[in-house]
């Protein structure tokens, strides 16, 4: 290939090394759709106004190979809990692993439980991130540490749609910056044992989310005790604060 057409390889896509490939050639014109509507309407969708004690969120997680989708880490699997308010929803819950052409390392399993056998038999991550879309639909996300699951969704629906991801993911700091018992407690152990919240199975992406939707709960009903009852009253008293 002459120099051109290996830089134009290069700047489609097609050679990067974080590209998404799951031995699929076509993609679900049907899910493109679906996924690229629902991106749409998440920039219109506006939570800031609503009551924490109605907000809607999906609470969730990922297992991943490392840190960096754009060096070739990949998601390993996704586990999400809905919460209404301060209820959780024990009925609406999500967990997929998702197929990965990079095995997981002897760490990583040793951590999660994860196999390469698991993610060679998983299904596709088209197939994942189309249900786990559909399950989410438009609520707000919430996630422990979210910069990190933020990267990869991020990363994941550019990949395999070429479309921004736009649904709104919260980290559970945006909450705990505002509680000053929680001050300098980082780890999702840390702020669980604070609520006395009862750590399960750890580095298993859907009981992480379960721990992380109920020290959600736990954040909501304190910050409105403090006089913070949406999040548009949150980022005004963050944004303030700068």
């Amino acid at each position: 290939m002459n120099p051109m057409g290996s830089w134009l390889k290069q700047l489609s896509g097609i050679m990067a090394p974080g590209r998404y490939t799951d031995g699929v050639n076509e993609r679900d014109p049907a899910k493109i759709a679906y996924i690229r509507r629902l991106q749409k309407a998440m920039k219109q969708q506006d939570h800031l106004h609503i009551p924490f004690s109605q907000l809607t969120v999906t609470v969730f997680d990922l297992e991943t190979t490392g840190f960096y989708p754009l060096k070739g880490d990949r998601i390993l699997s996704i586990g999400a809990q809905k919460v209404t308010g301060y209820t959780l929803s024990e009925q609406e819950t999500f967990y997929s692993l998702m197929k990965s052409d990079k095995p997981p390392s002897k760490d990583i399993t040793e951590l999660t439980g994860i196999t390469a056998d698991d993610v060679i038999n998983a299904p596709s991550p088209e197939e994942v991130i189309h249900d786990f879309l559909q399950f989410t639909g438009k609520d707000t996300l919430v996630a422990h540490h979210a910069s990190h699951e933020t990267r990869f969704m991020r990363h994941l629906t550019w990949s395999l749609y070429k479309t921004r991801f736009e649904h709104r993911i919260l980290d559970t700091s945006f909450l705990t910056a505002l509680i000053k018992s929680m001050e300098g407690l980082v780890s999702l152990d840390e702020c669980c044992q604070h609520y006395s919240i009862d750590i399960g199975s750890r580095h298993h992406a859907f009981h992480d989310a379960v721990m992380t939707a109920k020290m959600w709960i736990e954040c909501i009903k304190e910050v409105e005790s403090l006089g913070f009852h949406c999040l548009k009253d949150v980022y005004s008293h963050l944004a303030g604060k700068q």
